[in-house]
């Protein structure tokens, strides 16, 4: 290999993302809690939309997305031309990082935040910022305080991948309000719908020049096979992102498959109410078993175990029985397990396994 041939600065610096395991050696049926997947899947109406796009497979798609932003704009009472839609939320992101910071600026995001938050960061040769939470939580006074002339974007997960905790709207408002003229702030959204109520951060992007949300359709309608993500920003940030935006980067079937899902809102009010039923239950039986967790706002708790050990040996013994949950030592959280909320069944069959494994009758 030539030595002369390298790639950009900070690449290289770049650990390979890993997903969460969807597979156990020799076993056929396992339940599958590692991904914050819906355990409902898509709604009918999406996988009826998704079956009709086989007629025009040979047809380029749409390169202005207007039918499915005009679908999310008349659902989420948006501006549709301030709207962008990309392969999954991750595209909008990393599109930010190309299109806002380089060499010499600073992304600042928190330290348990979205593991792609650093690599979108060194792939463009920006210098990645990470900020202490307080007791996995965002602290909004640590992240003003990283923030200086070189910052040019502020990550924020509400509510946060892995911890599931989420900050105020007032609290938002304050580190939109307090970051230097030259950042912008990206919410980042991917749990949003699991909050009754909850905008996402829209009416601030709404009210503000330097705010950007991002969405998914991978996790509450789940299209996650798919990668389908959108953003909301101001028009100026928009504009910029429809630049660099490749001009056919959704197909015909991401399109018309998010748009009959986002327009199925009885779909995410059932998976939300399910949710929020399991999510309560699970977090209080682990608790009962001496395994707490922080209140969760998302569709996935993060257990706490005494000690690294014990939560490697607790995952070990799942395993055993067929499930999979996530480690999340990547996050620096060695001592927890990210438990997606499952069906019923799947969720008892978790809560009686933490049993069997701390030896509770």
């Amino acid at each position: 290999m030539s030595d002369q041939i390298k790639p950009q600065p900070g690449i290289l610096d770049i650990a390979l993302y890993e997903g969460g395991k969807a597979h156990l050696p020799g076993v056929a049926n396992a339940v599958k809690l590692s991904s914050n997947e819906n355990p409902f899947g898509a709604s009918d109406k999406a996988k009826e939309a998704f079956h009709r796009t086989v007629h025009g497979l040979h047809r380029y798609p749409s390169t202005d997305h207007a039918a499915l932003r005009a679908a999310i704009a008349e659902v989420h009472g948006l501006d549709a031309a301030r709207i962008i839609c990309g392969a999954g939320s991750g595209e909008v992101l990393a599109s930010l990082c190309q299109a806002y910071a380089g060499p010499r600026d600073e992304v600042v995001f928190t330290e348990h935040s979205f593991l792609m938050y650093p690599t979108y960061t060194l792939a463009v040769g920006a210098t990645p910022v990470e900020v202490a939470e307080r007791e996995r939580t965002v602290d909004v006074d640590a992240i003003l305080a990283a923030c200086n002339r070189r910052t040019k974007l502020v990550f924020l997960a509400n509510p946060n991948n892995p911890t599931g905790t989420m900050v105020s709207a007032a609290e938002v408002v304050r580190l939109a309000e307090g970051l230097p003229p030259q950042a912008l702030l990206v919410l980042d959204g991917a749990y949003a719908e699991y909050v009754e109520g909850y905008d996402g951060g829209a009416a601030l992007v709404d009210a503000r020049d330097n705010v950007v949300m991002t969405r998914t359709f991978s996790k509450v309608y789940g299209l996650g096979g798919l990668r389908i993500g959108w953003g909301y920003g101001p028009k100026h940030v928009i504009d910029v992102l429809n630049r660099i935006r490749g001009p056919f980067n959704l197909s015909t079937t991401q399109l018309e498959t998010a748009e009959a899902a986002v327009r199925d809102q009885d779909f995410v009010a059932k998976c939300r109410g399910e949710n929020a039923r399991m999510r309560s239950w699970l977090a209080g039986a682990l608790a009962e078993l001496g395994v707490p967790s922080d209140t969760s706002m998302a569709n996935f708790i993060l257990a706490r175990f005494a000690s690294t050990a014990e939560a490697e040996a607790c995952d070990a013994f799942l395993q055993g029985l067929g499930l999979i949950v996530r480690r999340v030592s990547g996050y620096r959280l060695p001592h927890c397990l990210r438990i997606t909320i499952g069906d019923e069944s799947a969720c008892r069959q978790v809560a009686h396994a933490v049993a069997q494994f701390k030896g509770v009758k």
